[in-house]
């Protein structure tokens, strides 16, 4: 399913596990055993999810680790094609059958 501009993960913490509930990011960063500048470029849309914060933003906020990594990708994969041509990308050709080898042990029949 393609998502129309799907906000960045750390747009969507910000919106909602922060500001609703007056939480600080310092303080999630303590939580989440990170250095508040780490969480912080996170927030603010300027780093990505690793697998590792991913593990950590689980335990801390909830949600599973792989739907954090997912909210990346998607995000990450949206800003992609809005801006990668593929015009001279070409598809790989298989043939329906695979051919059947005539040589055994470097020896051809």
């Amino acid at each position: 399913m393609n998502m129309h501009n799907p906000p960045h993960p750390g747009e969507f913490i910000k919106e909602v596990y922060l500001e609703p509930f007056g939480i600080s990011y310092r303080k999630v960063a303590a939580m989440l055993n990170v250095a508040p500048s780490t969480f912080n470029r996170l927030i603010k849309g300027q780093s990505n999810i690793s697998s590792e914060m991913a593990l950590r933003l689980s335990k801390t906020l909830g949600r599973s680790p792989e739907s954090w990594l997912i909210m990346q990708n998607n995000y990450n994969l949206w800003h992609a094609r809005k801006r990668l041509n593929l015009e001279k990308v070409e598809k790989l050709k298989v043939p329906k059958e695979k051919k059947q080898s005539t040589e055994i042990k470097g020896e051809k029949l």
